[in-house]
Parts: C-alpha cells; structure tokens; sequence
C-alpha cells in the first residue's frame, strides 16, 4: 500500500478531525495511536499518527514528532503533514515551531507551509490574523483556555517567537489568484530565507488553489489543520467515501473533560442522567470518587425508565462531567496544581470507560476534550481507528478494538467542535 499522506497530529481529536473530512472524500484512512509498530504495516492511503503532544515539554514533543516522521518514510509516505489545531493552540515556547523544525530536519525539506484554516468549523485567516468565526482569535473563548491561552491572532508573530527561523505569508489577494501565484509567492519567500510559510484563506476553494500549489512538491512539509489536509485528499483520492456501518450493540456513555466554552454549552444542553466529577473529592479518596460515578452509571441502566430492550435513546445517555467554568477550574489549579488537577481528572474518567465496558456492557464512548481522549483511549488499549461515520464538521465516531478485542464505537471531540446539541444529535444514527 503506497502512503500518499503520511499526518501527525498533536493529540487524538486533531487526528480523528483529519480523518472525518479525508475519509469524507474518498481517501482510505487510519488513525494509529502513538507512534506506530513498524511490524503492523500501513494499509490505507492516508495514515495519522494521533500522538498526546499538544501540551507536551518541547523535547518530548520533537522526539516523537520525529519518530513518527521516520517510520511514515519508511512506508514510503509521499507528503508530510504536520497536524495542530485550528486554533494554534501553543504556548510561547511551542510545540508547532519546534516540532515544524524537527520535521524539516528530519526530511530535509526546505520550508513548511501551512494553515489553520477550516471553513467548516468558521477557522478562517486573512493577513495572517486567525479568526474563530467572526471574531479574532484573541477576542474569542481560547484566549482563557486554560493550558494554552490564545491572545495574539497574528500568528506570522506567534510562529516567530517559536522558531530562530524566519516566518513568513502567503496573502489572501496571492491565493485568489491561484496556483501559480501560490507558488511564485512561495519561491519568493523562500528566497529570501524564509523557512516556515503560513498562508492566508477564508474558503474551501482557497484551500484548493493552495493545494494545488504544493501537493506535487517534494521539498516542502506541509501542516495546519484539517482544512489544507482535506484540500490535499480532494486532489489524492480515487474513490468514493466508505458506506456508512452500524454501530455495535450495547450501552453509551459520555465522558466529559474538556473546559472549552462549547463543551460547557454541551454540557448544559444534556437532559439525560449526569454525573459530575468533585476534584477536590478525586483528589482526596480518587477509588471513591470513581466507585460513586460508576455507580450513578450502573444505576442508570438499571432503571427501567432509561433502558428497555431497544437501544438506549440519545436523551438518555448517561453523561459523567469534570465540565466546569472557567472561575471553578482556576480554583482546583491553584488548590492542587494545574497539572495534578488534570490528571485526577483524566485519571478518573480513563478508569471509569474501561470499568463501564468491562462491567456495564457500555461499547459506544462519546469522549469531550483532546487530552481526556488521549488518556481514554491509552486506558482502553486501542491502537488503530477507522471512521464509521461523522457526527459533525471534525467529529467522526471511529471504530477499534479494545485491548481485550472488544469492538467499540468510540467518538473523540475537541472541546470547541460539534453544536451546543451534540451529546444528543451524535446518537442518532439517522442524521
């Protein structure tokens, strides 16, 4: 199998947004947890190397930025892609300027280019300002979110203080002008020692002209967020997207982590059974606090009300939250750390998906929030997903197997995707 599009992604929900929209048109997809065993070879066109690197220490992130780079090649992957968040997430020291460094030169490449851009989520960029819909990204949520505080939009300026490397753009008036002006622009930028290319967009078809400008390209690494790397697909894909498959039987659970401004809405909109996570009280007594939650979970099934012998309608889904605002979230920071509050948190809700698929017969996982997906998805044992169908823009339920071999219908979110109703609409099959 040739890898036409070899992507790392920085956590499992930027992976699993790549994978929708790939899959969506038309290029065989795998998303492979980790950096991959080189014994298991590829077996679709595109593979995503979903790693936890997002918040990661710099040196971490690199390493393993690298190591996934190497084995991509060693499959013989044609292009790679360097997947971050369409919000840019990072911090002054990193990771997506050290890592862009590392690929460059790990491949030899001669510059990066890329773009957070993703209409469909309303990512769009113009002179090199994000906007998160019609807002600059300084003025919206993610400049509170509380691991990586987004409050400068020109992102020309935030790759800068990440790389010794020159940082450069490709205006907006350069890519409506088409491929050809994409790439004279790029040559030009490159000329003049520029080693990490952003451009602007605002559309798909931005997008497209872009791709068409670098995907024949084998001196470049190419990045951003799905949008550029669905681009690509568009122009590498033979065939139509895969049939939509059943889930499998058995119960569903939601498992919230994420502190997004989105997810709270989500959060708020559930009307079924919800549990929510004490911090303060994992961080006491975290056995209790996990035994009282899958308690709440195995009572839900339990009654009658909730569960019959047809599956469990979506409003009844139980739902067990670590959610909460922002005001309440710096209070457990600054009680316990902000890194120990994470991790109780990731922790708790890790032990909770394997106790309810061991002990409650639950197989279908709705997971909210990039690192509480990534801890869920380790807890479980999973090392490969596919997509079986989108749920939203970004957010596809994926199948795995489990370390046991149990076959799970398992949804991973970034905190900021999916509509304020989505714990609901992701459950119906039929939308």
């Amino acid at each position: 199998m040739t890898v036409e599009l070899g992507v790392i992604a920085d956590d499992i929900t930027g992976a699993c947004d790549v994978a929708a929209g790939v899959t969506a048109v038309g290029l065989g997809t795998e998303v492979r947890l980790g950096v991959p065993d080189p014994d298991v070879p590829a077996s679709e066109e595109c593979v995503i190397v979903a790693l936890k690197s997002r918040t990661a220490p710099p040196a971490q992130a690199v390493g393993e930025s690298a190591a996934a780079a190497r084995l991509l090649r060693s499959w013989g992957a044609r292009r790679l892609y360097q997947k971050y968040c369409s919000t840019f997430d990072s911090t002054e020291r990193g990771n997506i300027g050290p890592v862009a460094d590392a690929l460059l030169e790990e491949t030899g490449a001669g510059a990066s280019v890329g773009t957070p851009v993703t209409p469909a989520v309303g990512r769009t960029m113009h002179r090199g300002h994000l906007f998160v819909g019609d807002r600059l990204l300084s003025e919206s949520s993610l400049a509170q979110h509380p691991l990586t505080p987004m409050r400068d939009p020109d992102l020309v300026r935030v790759l800068g203080r990440q790389t010794p490397h020159r940082v450069g753009l490709v205006s907006i008036e350069e890519v409506r002008s088409g491929p050809d002006a994409v790439a004279d622009a790029l040559r030009m930028l490159r000329a003049d020692g520029v080693r990490h290319v952003l451009l602007d967009a605002v559309t798909d078809e931005d997008l497209d002209a872009a791709a068409a400008a670098v995907a024949a390209s084998d001196d470049l690494v190419l990045g951003g967020a799905a949008g550029l790397a669905v681009a690509l697909a568009r122009r590498l894909a033979s065939g139509p997207a895969p049939a939509v498959a059943p889930p499998p039987p058995g119960r569903a659970l939601i498992l919230s982590g994420s502190g997004s401004e989105r997810t709270r809405a989500q959060v708020a909109a559930h009307t079924g059974p919800r549990w929510d996570l004490d911090v303060d009280a994992l961080a006491v007594d975290p056995d209790a606090a996990v035994a009282d939650a899958l308690a709440f979970i195995d009572a839900t099934f339990a009654d009658a009300r909730h569960v019959g012998s047809t599956p469990l309608a979506s409003r009844a889904v139980p739902l067990v939250s670590a959610t909460a605002e922002p005001a309440a979230v710096a209070h457990v920071q600054e009680r316990w750390g902000r890194e120990r509050a994470a991790g109780l948190v990731e922790d708790a809700l890790s032990r909770i998906a394997v106790a309810a698929i061991a002990d409650c017969d639950v197989r279908r996982i709705l997971v909210a929030g990039g690192e509480t997906s990534g801890a869920v998805a380790a807890a479980l044992g999973v090392s490969t997903l596919r997509v079986r169908r989108v749920a939203a823009p970004g957010v596809p339920w994926t199948t795995a197997a489990d370390a046991r071999g149990r076959v799970l219908d398992l949804c991973f979110k970034s905190g900021n995707f999916g509509g304020t109703d989505f714990f609901a609409a992701a459950f119906e099959e039929d939308r």
